[in-house]
């Protein structure tokens, strides 16, 4: 048994795809660790082409969850990710 096979190989379920395109987009847009800026920087697709393209790349049932999910507890906005951020900083210091 060598070195190598002790540790662990963590697995991905969801790769980052290779090319920008809007397979990258969907996978982008289901990480909640990717904001809707950073996606605009990257693609140049604002948020509501973003919505646009995961209402056709996903299953209706699919979509809603997502939206559900972006639109009540996520931190797909930048400024609502630094005060998330801010805030367990905080709790952790204390």
């Amino acid at each position: 048994m060598s070195k190598k096979d002790k540790f662990p190989v963590t697995r991905v379920k969801n790769i980052e795809p290779k090319t920008r395109n809007e397979d990258w987009i969907v996978w982008a847009a289901w990480a909640d660790r990717i904001t809707f800026e950073e996606i605009y920087e990257k693609t140049g697709q604002k948020e509501n082409e973003v919505i646009q393209i995961m209402r056709r790349n996903m299953k209706p049932r699919s979509f809603k969850l997502w939206r559900k999910r972006v639109a009540t507890k996520s931190i797909k906005h930048r400024k609502l990710f630094m005060y998330k951020r801010k805030k367990l900083d905080k709790n952790f210091i204390e």
